[in-house]
């Protein structure tokens, strides 16, 4: 006879649902319950996605499909350690998957990176993806602006300060977004890479799409592509490796056209400083970088400033510590072997899993989520004949402990009603008129939606009944 499992996941994003329908798959019968400290699911799908790339935000429509089922159920606008605790979980499943992500941005120690108007990115991804736990307007009142970070991250921020809002109309992008991004003065955006243009660490289609931005030139250095600097017989160059060369290389052929904005990649730059007056960012200073013999980058003792009112670092992101669950400060995780959650000794802590960024840190694409989930699950089962059972396994306990601490929880069938109503308000915008990645013309296009932002809003239209 099989143990009617009960299972907690605290985090609604890729790795969670994928957590969730493995773990059903894997176990018929298995009651699963899926939290999360936002009103509404799908976490850096919905508040880590550009606004302007719907076809990684088309993944959504997986996820729904997974939790639609009915085998998971979605309960949102609850935080760990808050509204739920440790103990709570002990009292009412047999184990809990800790799926919360990475959403901090990782340190970059060097002097004047405290200064006024250095951001890091995911503080205005979230900010232009209408997280609603960040201020409603963003400081956009510098002309140059540099990014730091040669991955998709630094991409999407440098894209996204470029991009004329106008162009991004057609997608969900909220209200307050728009208008501040319309107002922005830029005129140049730097993107710095302290290794060659051989390293970089972006997708292929995401810098295909960063030439194809309207009214914005790309500009690349000399300097930085010396003779023979990509060789694409190389042993393990893949075939992104050759397109991207590729592209990079047909950027260097292409004229300047006098468009409005600039976006320039830099390479071979370590960040030295942040340069300042009267408590604000004026600038940056760089020391140029070369390969050294152990593949890794060595400073060449040449320094190099640039006139600069704003730095955003998209360096990486970092996970946040949990209450009462072990957790590595040196990498920014949950303590875990193949995502059983250990002690600093490393001894399993019964009932106590990891998977996904929270459990091997900010790296790889959504199949890396699921393969990663796969092997959580895998320990978890394996681990079923020796849980304990809890003290209450009744279904609605939990939820009416919640009622009773006055959490306003939100629901599947809630955020269905917030989604209807997102989804009408971008139709009652009606149609916009925008360019199109590789469009040579502008075009007609309906508005996807608008994305509701204040949190209270959200939870109020997520809770009719």
């Amino acid at each position: 006879m099989t143990k009617a499992l009960r299972v907690a996941i605290f985090g609604a994003g890729p790795a969670g649902i994928y957590a969730g329908n493995i773990l059903a798959n894997s176990y018929p019968g298995v009651a699963i319950d899926l939290f999360d400290m936002l009103p509404a699911p799908y976490g850096l799908i919905r508040y880590g996605v550009a606004p302007d790339h719907p076809r990684i935000k088309g993944i959504v429509n997986s996820l729904h499909e997974m939790l639609d089922a009915g085998t998971i159920r979605f309960f949102g606008n609850v935080e760990f350690g808050k509204d739920v605790t440790l103990e709570d979980i002990k009292q009412h499943y047999h184990a809990v998957i800790f799926a919360t992500g990475a959403i901090k941005d990782a340190p970059l120690n060097i002097p004047g990176i405290n200064l006024s108007g250095s951001f890091g990115a995911a503080d205005f991804v979230s900010w232009y993806d209408g997280h609603p736990d960040v201020p409603r307007t963003w400081p956009l009142d510098a002309k140059e602006v540099a990014v730091l970070g040669n991955g998709n991250v630094a991409l999407d921020v440098a894209r996204m300060l470029a991009k004329h809002a106008d162009e991004l109309l057609s997608t969900d992008i909220p209200a307050n977004v728009y208008e501040g991004l319309k107002a922005s003065p830029v005129t140049d955006v730097h993107v710095f890479g302290r290794r060659g243009p051989a390293a970089i660490k972006f997708s292929p289609i995401e810098l295909r799409e960063l030439g194809e931005v309207h009214d914005v030139d790309i500009v690349l250095y000399d300097e930085d592509f010396p003779d023979g600097w990509f060789d694409e017989d190389a042993e393990g160059v893949t075939n992104q490796q050759r397109v991207m060369a590729r592209v990079m290389e047909s950027w260097r052929d292409r004229p300047l056209t006098g468009a409005s904005r600039r976006l320039h990649l830099h390479f071979w730059h370590k960040p030295v400083q942040v340069l300042g007056m009267d408590g604000k960012v004026s600038g940056m200073q760089f020391e140029r970088t070369a390969a050294g013999v152990d593949g890794n980058v060595v400073g060449t003792g040449e320094f190099v400033d640039y006139d600069l009112q704003a730095i955003y670092r998209a360096i990486g992101y970092w996970g946040s510590e949990l209450p009462e669950v072990p957790y590595d400060d040196r990498h920014g995780v949950i303590r875990n072997q193949g995502g059983r959650v250990v002690t600093e000794a490393d001894q399993q802590v019964p009932g106590l899993y990891a998977t996904g960024w929270i459990k091997r840190g900010p790296v790889g694409l959504i199949g890396h989520t699921k393969s990663d989930a796969m092997e959580t699950i895998e320990n978890l089962v394996a681990d079923i004949p020796a849980m304990a059972d809890p003290a209450n396994p009744d279904t609605d306990a939990l939820l009416a402990a919640l009622d009773a601490r006055g959490v306003k929880y939100t629901t599947w069938q809630g955020w269905q009603a917030l989604n209807a109503h997102e989804l009408a308000l971008g139709a009652a915008y009606g149609d916009v008129l925008t360019h199109k990645h590789g469009a040579p013309e502008p075009v007609i296009a309906p508005r996807e939606r608008v994305k509701v932002v204040d949190r209270e809003q959200q939870i109020a239209i997520s809770r009719i009944s």
